[in-house]
């Protein structure tokens, strides 16, 4: 692991992803800290005509950016052109996980508990519903095969709800359904730390009046609450962190990730999804666990940026 003090550091942020504005809100705050720590820094937009050129004079890139051209594995592959190391997972694993479906095949192949998942190519979509509706019972979830916090992520019910969601999204990448399980929505940090990954205490997310944590929910902090570390049994809370470490090490994960979850009402964790590339905003889930295992915010970008050389290392 390094420090990279005299380090030139490209902090990457923006893109033209879906998640663009939250990508925007995770790179000032991780940008704001490392100036306050007194790194040399530079704040890029991914999405710049001029990126390509702008980072090739960085000693590092800090990845503050989501979604798709960038935590896909596309953005990981153009620093790797360019022999530049950057934070988090390699090409690989961040292709992989965000890959849903496939990302759930892999954890699944590791012991970690999931759903069972039908995956659908973007195509005709009557012919999506008929094959969704003869496989899987209402209700379900229907969600993009390749996006990330929450968007598309609809609730169905019946027939309708079916056509209305498919209608109102066009995903490149396909669709995959998934029965609707209640329970409470957890996720899980694991942060490395001289080179072995840790989990950090789980955090529940308790929403208020909204039937599941859905995109709309997620923006607003008047429509939930954070409970960290989550008010889960022992056995539960075990079960929580030894799937986000699992599915960290399946996936090839390096760096930092976070894992999310839905813990039934009898306390049996199912994971979701993987991010690779957690939101880094203050009052985040991956910010609000590193302070519920006493970690402020700076030290947990500066535990973020010496990862770089970790994930470099590590890379397929």
């Amino acid at each position: 692991m390094q420090s990279f003090e005299n380090a030139r550091i490209a902090v990457v942020s923006g893109g033209r992803s879906t998640e663009r504005e939250r990508s925007l809100m995770s790179g000032r705050a991780a940008w704001e800290s490392l100036e306050r720590q007194g790194y040399a820094t530079r704040l890029l937009d991914a999405s710049d005509k001029t990126f390509a050129d702008e980072v090739r004079g960085a000693d590092v890139a800090f990845l503050a950016i989501a979604g798709q051209y960038a935590e896909d594995g596309k953005l990981q592959g153009l620093l790797e052109c360019l022999d530049i190391p950057y934070t988090g997972s390699g090409v690989t694993a961040s292709a992989i996980g965000m890959h849903k479906a496939l990302a759930k095949t892999v954890a699944a192949a590791a012991g970690v508990t999931v759903l069972p998942t039908l995956t659908l190519p973007a195509r005709a979509r009557d012919v999506v519903a008929q094959a969704i509706t003869s496989t899987v019972a209402f209700p379900l979830m229907l969600k993009p095969l390749s996006e990330g916090g929450s968007i598309g992520m609809t609730l169905c019910h019946d027939t309708a709800q079916l056509a209305a969601a498919l209608r109102a999204l066009d995903p490149v990448e396909g669709w995959f359904a998934e029965p609707f399980t209640t329970g409470i929505p957890v996720s899980c940090g694991v942060l490395e730390v001289d080179g072995s990954p840790v989990a950090l205490p789980p955090l529940a997310t308790i929403p208020t009046g909204a039937e599941f944590y859905d995109y709309a929910t997620k923006r607003d902090k008047a429509k939930y609450r954070y409970e960290c570390p989550a008010s889960l049994s022992s056995s539960a809370l075990d079960a929580v962190t030894t799937a986000a470490l699992t599915a960290h090490d399946a996936l090839g994960c390096s760096g930092y990730s976070r894992s999310d979850f839905i813990v039934t009402p009898a306390g049996r964790p199912v994971w979701l999804e993987i991010n690779t590339l957690p939101g880094l905003s203050h009052t985040g889930n991956l910010a609000t666990m590193a302070a519920a295992a006493s970690i402020d915010y700076d030290q947990l970008i500066r535990m973020i940026l010496a990862t770089a050389d970790t994930a470099e290392g590590y890379r397929p």
